[in-house]
């Protein structure tokens, strides 16, 4: 197993325990990673001691040099520091217990076994040693190499044990097969459904940061299928429960808004890392439970579910706890217009519809007109094809619109303080009701975007309100 501790740190860290002569490893998901060869393999470097972690890493930290800032948590034992390139941590060998209403565990110094088996999964219990005179040794008691070679998530001890100390392991269960495209074992995934209720004791916080995790995954819709079956998702996310499900009437049915939303999701993920427009994919059609309306005539309509799904999201966030700030607003604006370029595609392309998307999506058109092409989930691929056809004729529109009238997050060229000034008027609606005009003339072709063509609009409609110039010689 030298071959995963082949970076210059283990020779420094291992001088550093040596000399200190105590026993110390690194565990979990270094070695995890390194075993399986992946490509972006885990930059935190965790080191259990058998000992005082929070003594060895400042050691460790002013060997690499003086200025490392180490931090500590001496109620958990632990300390870390960064280097350059590694998030390295530091704990102490030990052994806990659980309250039952606390994720909190009463800590207790142990042996190297007692730290291995109050990790999660087998496949993070794997540890190897830095000291110098057993440097590579590797030390396997829970069979995890095997289940890394049978891609399988289990639990070192009982699994009822490991997800009630600890709920969030549930989550990290589902996110690893989802991350690493593993299986989880039947009688651990049996566990995780009998102890769904255990999740309530978990902060959104810690939820949200695996959520985060799952949807970054390379196909997201592994975890948020787990998350359905094992039945966490109606708890931790029930708004995306809440898509489950067909309904039929007058043998006329719509489709599954959840495997259809995490299907977009997939899509979506093939060709962006951006976290918020892959969050903007798995909401897109959030409100489609609250807006569903059977109509004879023409089967299932979910109207307005843009608009509303937008509205939806800063509530979602929330509670989420998810940041309320422009990344809320940058999904609520792509939630809102996601059908939009999906309109355009299916009918004669204007140029005042296209100027008017350019101008709402701003410097997101892209990542509107990507989510547009994910969103095409057909199993009927000339149906796709056509559709991805139209959408190539809206790009190319929208490129020669934007060339040609550059109406991306543009500002009329008239504002509010111009109009005040000519008119000598206060503040007020007669200000709004002039800018408006001469932005939907813009919008519509029906002015260019020059400043005479606006102050002449400007001019003709304050005479229809009623104003008067104050130089009576700046008429046209």
């Amino acid at each position: 197993m030298n071959i995963c501790l082949n970076d210059k740190i283990f020779e420094t860290l291992s001088s550093v325990v040596t000399s200190e002569n105590v026993q110390a490893y690194v565990i979990g998901g270094w070695v995890r990673d390194c075993i399986l060869k992946r490509d972006h393999p885990d930059k935190d470097i965790d080191i259990v001691v058998i000992g005082s972690g929070i003594e060895i890493a400042q050691k460790a930290a002013r060997k690499i040099h003086p200025g490392i800032k180490v931090s500590v948590f001496k109620n958990f034992g632990t300390a870390m520091f960064r280097n350059r390139e590694y998030e390295i941590e530091f704990v102490g060998a030990r052994k806990e217990s659980y309250d039952r209403n606390s994720r909190k565990p009463v800590v207790e110094d142990g042996t190297l076994e007692d730290d291995q088996k109050r990790r999660d999964f087998t496949i993070n219990t794997l540890a190897i040693s830095i000291n110098r005179e057993t440097f590579g040794t590797f030390l396997d008691p829970f069979g995890g190499i095997e289940d890394l070679k049978k891609k399988i998530i289990r639990t070192p001890l009982e699994p009822d044990k490991t997800f009630s100390d600890d709920p969030l392991r549930m989550m990290r269960a589902i996110r690893f097969a989802a991350q690493l495209n593993f299986t989880i074992e039947d009688k651990t995934f049996n566990s995780i459904k009998e102890n769904v209720e255990r999740i309530k004791i978990v902060s959104a916080e810690r939820i949200v940061t695996e959520l985060n995790k799952i949807i970054m995954c390379s196909h997201p819709s592994k975890g948020f299928i787990l998350l359905e079956k094992a039945g966490l998702l109606r708890i931790i996310f029930p708004e995306l429960d809440n898509l489950k499900g067909v309904e039929t009437k007058e043998g006329k049915a719509h489709k599954d808004n959840f495997h259809h939303s995490i299907k977009v999701l997939d899509n979506i993920s093939k060709n962006t890392d951006n976290l918020w427009l892959r969050w903007a994919a798995l909401l897109h059609d959030i409100a489609k439970p609250v807006t569903k309306k059977y109509i004879p005539e023409t089967g299932w309509s979910f109207h307005g579910h843009e608009f509303v799904g937008s509205k939806m999201i800063p509530d979602i966030f929330r509670k989420l706890k998810l940041p309320l700030n422009e990344k809320m607003k940058y999904v609520q604006k792509i939630v809102d217009l996601h059908l939009r370029p999906i309109a355009l595609s299916q009918e004669l392309v204007t140029d005042s519809a296209i100027r008017r998307l350019l101008f709402e999506a701003g410097d997101d058109i892209d990542d509107l007109m990507a989510l547009c092409e994910a969103d095409i989930t057909s199993k009927n691929e000339a149906k796709k094809a056509k559709h991805l056809e139209n959408f190539k004729l809206v790009r190319n529109k929208l490129k020669e619109i934007e060339e040609k009238d550059a109406v991306r997050n543009f500002q009329p060229p008239v504002d509010g303080s111009e109009i005040i000034e000519t008119f000598g008027i206060k503040p007020g609606k007669e200000v709004g009701i002039i800018k408006n005009a001469i932005r939907d003339a813009i919008l519509d072709g029906i002015i260019p975007n020059e400043h005479d063509a606006a102050r002449k609009l400007m001019l003709d409609k304050g005479v229809e309100l009623g104003l008067t110039p104050v130089n009576h010689f700046i008429l046209p």
